[in-house]
């Protein structure tokens, strides 16, 4: 409908122009988010050359599958989220609003689970920051406190980037009621599909890092 025609902007040439520059822009913004959990990533495998055994003893607390499930549950996400894309191209909008949805709901069960997990953690005394007790008292104390510091520090990072991407979807979701975001207008939803897939693939090496540690990390005995 013409009232649903993408405005093009006055620095743009055409509408493919303007598309190309908004997919520019997020893939640069992604960069970005790459350089920043990489340092993360840098630090995790300095710290885990260091404390090796110490970071498998830790990652024994871990419930592998509580972690199994939330990658299950963020690898159907990406699913869903691909499909909403497509949707929003083929100017499906009942569909869109639908995948939207299911998208989203998939981000809070995972955000749950994570919650879940992480009250199991305080309960458990294992949270080695805040002035929280941490109740490990073995000769591995400080190389294990040190896990679980990357631990929350990161994947506490990535919930928070989880919760943005769920924000962001009920946003979608909205104009997607109202008419929007099909057809020429699909590439803002092609956009937070970027953003998604990125979140999703930070889990995807998150859960091995420290869920699967003690498998691999050759624990002496």
């Amino acid at each position: 409908m013409a009232e649903h025609a993408p405005a093009l902007a006055h620095q743009f040439s055409d509408l493919r122009q303007q598309r190309e520059a908004a997919e520019l822009g997020m893939w640069l913004f992604l960069a970005t988010e790459c350089m920043f959990f990489g340092g993360l990533f840098l630090a995790y495998f300095v710290y885990r050359h260091w404390y090796l055994n110490e970071f498998a003893l830790g990652s024994r607390s871990m419930d592998v599958t509580l972690g199994s499930v939330n990658t299950a549950v963020l690898l159907t996400s990406s699913l869903t989220m691909a499909l909403a894309v497509h949707s929003a191209h083929l100017s499906r909008r009942v569909a869109l609003m639908r995948l939207l949805t299911v998208t989203m709901l998939l981000g809070v069960i995972f955000l749950a689970i994570k919650a879940y997990e992480y009250h199991h953690k305080y309960e458990a005394h294992l949270i080695p920051f805040a002035g929280m007790t941490f109740r490990y008292t073995g000769a591995e104390r400080a190389g294990t406190a040190t896990f679980f510091n990357l631990y929350f520090l990161m994947t506490g990072l990535h919930a928070l980037h989880m919760v943005i991407g769920v924000g962001m979807l009920a946003v979608l979701l909205l104009l997607a009621a109202r008419g929007g975001l099909l057809a020429d207008r699909s590439i803002v939803v092609h956009n937070a599909g970027l953003y998604w897939h990125f979140v999703d693939l930070v889990w995807v090496f998150l859960f091995p890092f420290f869920y699967l540690v003690a498998a691999r990390g050759g624990m002496a005995h």
